[in-house]
């Protein structure tokens, strides 16, 4: 059996989901699968669900009933991980906008000394491709705001494509979790960084989906602009419970 396992959240990718899955599965590295959909109109799950006869036991499906969020399709994706006893579990997005090979480098890193591998856009400059200059800015400042906030010093704290030991996610409490939108992906950085785990970055190349539609909405923004701060606040008051 794997010891590692992909979490990929979904919702309406049925353009992107048999091609990410594929990619996976092709590396030089048995990496397992789990996909956990919100109950996607366009198919995205039965298009899974297909695909699982191709890959027994190494494609696995969790639907659930409506789009809840995307930190709690990841909340979820980790639960099940743990209780399989996968040693290194990570995140990725599906629409190839994480490049399928850099999971060898996060896993490597873990492997060695990281506890946590973040694939970062911002370790080296800049390095987005195909986004609009106005993204670039509300990405690289969300960045910048987030490490004065925290103290963390980590350069892209907001990145989607990461490894977690098991440790790391047995040891923080999932299920206080608050933030549901892209600001999960700093909440679980600032807690794994408060419990003093090694967080790595390795260098990614990231490139804006070129199929479907961005889940990005002002709601996503405002969770992460004032979220952050609360979250900080919350932290000097009750850091036992991160």
């Amino acid at each position: 059996m794997s010891n590692s396992i992909v979490i990929i959240p979904t919702y309406n990718e049925i353009e992107n989901i048999e091609a990410i899955i594929r990619a996976v599965f092709d590396l030089q590295r048995d990496f397992h699968v789990l996909v956990v959909d919100d109950n996607s109109p366009d198919g995205t799950g039965a298009c899974v669900k297909a695909l699982q006869q191709e890959f027994a036991g190494r494609l696995f499906l969790e639907t659930r009933m409506e789009k809840s969020g995307l930190g709690t399709a990841y909340i979820h994706g980790f639960k099940w991980a743990i209780d399989k006893k996968y040693d290194y579990i990570f995140e990725m997005d599906a629409d190839f906008s994480h490049n399928p090979s850099d999971l060898l480098r996060l896993l490597k890193a873990c492997e060695n000394n990281a506890d946590v591998a973040v694939g970062s856009r911002y370790k080296k400059g800049v390095n987005v491709v195909n986004w609009p200059l106005y993204r670039v800015l509300l990405s690289y400042g969300a960045s910048v705001y987030v490490k004065m906030v925290t103290g963390m010093r980590v350069h892209d704290p907001t990145a989607g494509f990461v490894c977690y030991r098991r440790a790391v996610l047995e040891n923080i409490d999932l299920d206080s979790v608050r933030f549901v939108g892209y600001a999960f992906q700093i909440e679980m950085k600032f807690r794994a960084y408060l419990k003093n785990y090694n967080i790595e970055e390795v260098s990614i190349i990231f490139r804006d989906r070129e199929k479907g539609k961005s889940k990005m909405s002002s709601s996503i923004i405002s969770e992460a602009i004032w979220g952050v701060l609360a979250m900080k606040l919350r932290s000097l008051f009750q850091r036992k419970k991160f």
